[in-house]
């Protein structure tokens, strides 16, 4: 998932990002009956946990937490207690780039879960392949960060051996929506809106090529300011168009006053985004988005066996806020490193080899197993292998699910 690019600070990186290798502290009184050693393996978990983003950061934060919680319980890696450690970045890429230099910068701190947005990303990722650092956002869908810039020329390359991710991209998930949106709503005409993010506009324009290329036409195009909450002079673009749809390529701050606006202003069409839309907050700052869409990735938790225990485990906790959409991603996400530091402990006393972080990584590009969000393994550009996408509406006052599919293209 989003932002706008940024330009990554080489100097802070190398000035601040140590390159370190031996991962974990050892505790010599022992964790287990028998007195025998334990090992602290922390997972560093990077997401907007304050501001208007902060409902899916703090449902990223709460399920990666939930997931050392039950690896703990299980002793899921004899000999080894995660712990957690979790920064804001504010969906902001000049703070990720710093959280990222504080994570790898901590011994104990094996991998990563995130961040939430993509530019942020773009902001993280050099500084956790220059320490060996796994990443693994739950969120994150733009090609670029896994495939390169030329993945539109079909000229992919991976372009960080260290990062990965469990949901899938927007190649996916915008053809998913510029399908669905001609052959499910039956659209003829769209008027398509980005917030300028690299989220955004990546999701816009790979909606638009499906859509155009079935048939549909585009008859209006426009960029905002995702800050910005007035959309006057969009309402009357729109509305003189006519469109059968609106799509909106960016985060639901934004999305729901203007979808608002969209309809008191006359404009009849209902709006369309992508999994940045997809949160309850969208419909709470929404008076009108009843009869709206939005994609996301994977499969509704509620609808999935694998999910039950998860669902389960994560109302017992008692969490102040809800896992939102990407809960299973980020339970997920966690759980591939506890799987990963598994394959890497040399012994049943939890002992980790001094360059346990590239051995994380090795394990990650190997791990497989079923977890909430549905198959989760990595393939060779470090994106997840379940494609799986669902189209939901707002129907009152809750989302409904209403096609969900594997994407083939």
């Amino acid at each position: 998932m989003r932002h706008r690019s940024l330009l990554i600070l080489t100097t802070a990186i190398t000035t601040g990002a140590l390159t370190l290798s031996a991962c974990g502290s050892r505790d010599d009184k022992g964790g287990d009956a028998g007195g025998s050693k334990n090992t602290t393996v922390v997972i560093g978990v990077d997401a907007p946990l304050t501001g208007d983003l902060s409902p899916l950061g703090q449902g990223i934060k709460n399920s990666t937490e939930l997931a050392i919680k039950n690896a703990n319980k299980a002793k899921e890696v004899p000999g080894v207690t995660f712990e957690m450690k979790a920064l804001d970045d504010q969906g902001q890429p000049t703070s990720g780039q710093q959280n990222a230099t504080k994570l790898t910068g901590d011994k104990n701190v094996v991998a990563t879960v995130g961040p939430l947005n993509s530019s942020v990303a773009q902001s993280m990722q050099q500084v956790a392949q220059a320490n060996n650092m796994a990443l693994i956002s739950p969120a994150n869908t733009t090609p670029d960060l896994t495939q390169g810039k030329d993945w539109k020329q079909n000229n992919r390359k991976r372009q960080f051996t260290t990062y990965f991710r469990t949901s899938t991209t927007d190649e996916v998930q915008g053809a998913f929506g510029g399908q669905y949106a001609y052959e499910k709503i039956k659209a003829k005409t769209v008027y398509v809106i980005d917030d300028q993010k690299t989220y955004g506009v990546g999701l816009a324009a790979a909606f638009a090529a499906k859509f155009t290329s079935l048939g549909g036409k585009v008859v209006g195009t426009e960029h905002v300011n995702p800050e910005d909450r007035d959309f006057k002079a969009i309402v009357s673009k729109a509305k003189s168009t006519n469109p059968d749809l609106v799509f909106y390529g960016g985060e639901y701050p934004a999305a729901a006053p203007l979808s608002q606006q969209l309809k008191d202003g006359g404009v009849k069409a209902p709006t369309l985004g992508g999994d940045a839309l997809y949160s309850p907050h969208y419909i709470n700052l929404n008076k009108k988005a009843d009869r709206d869409y939005a994609t996301s990735v994977g499969k509704p938790v509620e609808q999935l066996d694998s999910a039950k225990k998860f669902i389960a485990d994560y109302k017992a906790a008692g969490y102040k806020d809800a896992y939102e959409a990407y809960g299973g991603t980020a339970y997920d996400a966690a759980w591939a490193i506890i799987q990963a530091v598994k394959a890497t402990v040399t012994d049943n006393d939890g002992k980790l080899p001094t360059d346990a972080r590239a051995k994380v990584v090795e394990a990650l590009n190997k791990v497989k197993f079923d977890g909430v969000s549905g198959p989760v393994s990595f393939d060779k550009y470090g994106d997840t292998t379940n494609t799986m996408i669902t189209a939901y509406q707002v129907d009152g006052t809750t989302w409904k699910s209403r096609h969900s599919a594997e994407y083939k293209g």
